[in-house]
C-alpha cells in the first residue's frame, strides 16, 4: 500500500534531495549556562535515518520523534543554556550511504552526537566509523544483541527484553503449536532466529521452517507457499520482516486464508506506524512484542501522545521505536548537563551510564553495558489499529547484551563503567 507524503514530509524530502537538512532552534535561548561552547551557541547533533527507500515506512516517524524532543528541550531553555541544532541526513535504506553520511556528520558538521539507524545492517555499517573516530551514536531500535560498543548507546530492546519473553508467552498461550520463522535477509532476523531456535529447543518447542526474504522485496509468494506446506493445520508465524516487505506478506497470507485464528503471527518490527501503512484489515488480531505501545496508560505516555499529535496532527500515531528515539535525546541531554558540556565525549559517555528518565514506557535507567532497563509488553492489534496489551512484566527488565542462547557469546558481558575494560570480556 503506497503512502503519500504530508506537507512536512514533502518539504523534508525536497531538502534532502539537495543535501543535508539543518534545523535551527526557532526559540531564543537564555544567556548563561556552562560548557565548552560560548553561552547560547547552538549544539549541533546529527540525525541519520532513512527518509527514502524501503525503510522509510518506519524511519521517517522516528525522525519526527527526535525532532519533537529537540523542540521541547529548546523551548525549555536548551542544554546548559544552549539550543540544539539538528543536521538531518537521509541514509536512503542503503548501508554504504549510512557509512558516508556518518562520516560527514562527524568530520564536516562537527556534531556532538548522532541519533540514528534502524536496521542492524545500518548500525553495523556505521559502527566502525564511530569506533575509529571515538564518537557517539544513540540507537533507538530493538535488535539482536551480541554487541556492546563503548561508542553506542542502545535504547531499544535487547533480546531478553523482547524476543525471549515473546517466545515464552507464545509457548504458554499456544502450547504445542509449531513455529515457522520468517525474516528479512540480514543480521537481525538471522541472529534473532538463532536465539529463537535455541530457546525453543531448550523449552520443548518445535520449528518446522525458516525462510528469509531480501530486504525490500515484495516477492513473498514462495515463502507463503512454504509456510502453508509446513503448517497445513496452522501454527505460529514468528515474523522479523522489516520495511515494505511486510505489506506484501500480510496481504498475501490473508488472501490465502491464513488468518490469525489458525496462523497467529508475532511480529517484532511492526508497530502502530506500520499497522497504519499496511492496513489494519490485514493485521487485526495478530501480535507484536515491544516495550511501548500508544495504549500504555501512564501520565508520561499520555503527555507524549498528546505532544506528538499536537505537533504533527491528530491522525498520527506513536510507537516503540519513536518512544525510544524520543527518550534517548533526553538521556543524552541529561548526560551532557552532568558532564558540564557536549564536547568532552569521554565525560558525556561516562555520565550517560546511570541516567534515569520517567519515560512513556515506564521508568528507564542506562545500564553499564550501554543498554537500558525497559518494561516488556505484548500487544494484540485491534480494529482501531492500536494494540490491546495482553501481557506485560511487572516493571523494567534489566538488559542483557550477550544472549544466553547464543553459544559463542554465552557468558560474555560489557561494563564500560570501568575505563580499564575495553572489549567484550567474560564474566
Amino acid at each position: 500500500m503506497a503512502r503519500g507524503f504530508n506537507r512536512r514530509e514533502f518539504l523534508i524530502m525536497g531538502s534532502v534531495a539537495s543535501g543535508s537538512v539543518l534545523l535551527k532552534a526557532c526559540t531564543s535561548s537564555p544567556e548563561g549556562g556552562s560548557g565548552e561552547g560560548a553561552a547560547g551557541d547552538p549544539i549541533k547533533v546529527g540525525i541519520l535515518h532513512s527518509l527514502s527507500g524501503t525503510m522509510a515506512i518506519s524511519e521517517k516517524s522516528v525522525v519526527d520523534a527526535e525532532q519533537l524532543a529537540i523542540k521541547e528541550i529548546n523551548e525549555a531553555g536548551g542544554v546548559l543554556g544552549r539550543p540544539i541544532e539538528a543536521v538531518i541526513e537521509d541514509g536512503q535504506s542503503d548501508w554504504d550511504v549510512f557509512t558516508e553520511k556518518s562520516k560527514k556528520l562527524i568530520d564536516q558538521d562537527k556534531v556532538a552526537v548522532v541519533f540514528g539507524c534502524w536496521t542492524s545492517a545500518s548500525r553495523k555499517a556505521v559502527l566502525p566509523v564511530f569506533e575509529s573516530k571515538d564518537h557517539l551514536l544513540f540507537y533507538p531500535v530493538q535488535y539482536e544483541g551480541q554487541e556492546c560498543s563503548k561508542n553506542i548507546f542502545y535504547t531499544g530492546a535487547a533480546p531478553n527484553q523482547q524476543i525471549e519473553p515473546s517466545v515464552d508467552w507464545l509457548l504458554e498461550e499456544y502450547k504445542d503449536k509449531p513455529f515457522f520463522l520468517v525474516g528479512s535477509d540480514y543480521v537481525f532476523p538471522r541472529t534473532a532466529n538463532t536465539i529463537i531456535k535455541a530457546q525453543l529447543e531448550a523449552k520443548g518447542g518445535t520449528v518446522v521452517g525458516e525462510e528469509y526474504i531480501q530486504l525490500g522485496s515484495t516477492d513473498v509468494t514462495p515463502v507463503v507457499a512454504k509456510i502453508q506446506q509446513a503448517l497445513p493445520d496452522g501454527g505460529i508465524i514468528y515474523n522479523s520482516l522489516n520495511g515494505d516487505t511486510n505489506v506484501a506478506f500480510f496481504k498475501q497470507i490473508q488472501g490465502k486464508g491464513m488468518g490469525p485464528d489458525k496462523y497467529p503471527t508475532m511480529s517484532v518490527s511492526i508497530a502502530e506506524e506500520e499497522v497504519k501503512a499496511i492496513g489494519v484489515e490485514y493485521l487485526k488480531d495478530h501480535y507484536a512484542a515491544w516495550n511501548y505501545f500508544q495504549t500504555v496508560d501512564t501520565p508520561e505516555s499520555k503527555k507524549f501522545v498528546d505532544a506528538f499529535k499536537a505537533e504533527y496532527g491528530d491522525d498520527r500515531v506513536v510507537n516503540d521505536p519513536m518512544e525510544a528515539a524520543y527518550i534517548m535525546v533526553y538521556l543524552w541531554k541529561q548526560a551532557v548537563e552532568q558532564a558540564g558540556g557536549p564536547d568532552d565525549l569521554e565525560k558525556v559517555r561516562a555520565a550517560t551510564i546511570g541516567q534515569e528518565f520517567a519515560a512513556p514506557n515506564g521508568p528507564v535507567k542506562v545500564a553499564p553495558n550501554h543498554h537500558i532497563s525497559k518494561t516488556v509488553r505484548i500487544g494484540k492489534i485491534g480494529e482501531d489499529g492500536l494494540f490491546e496489551i495482553v501481557n506485560a512484566t511487572d516493571g523494567p527488565v534489566e538488559p542483557i547484551a550477550w544472549n544466553q542462547y547464543v553459544a559463542e557469546t554465552k557468558g560474555f558481558a560489557c561494563d564500560w563503567s570501568d575505563p580499564a575494560k575495553g572489549e567484550k570480556f567474560k564474566i
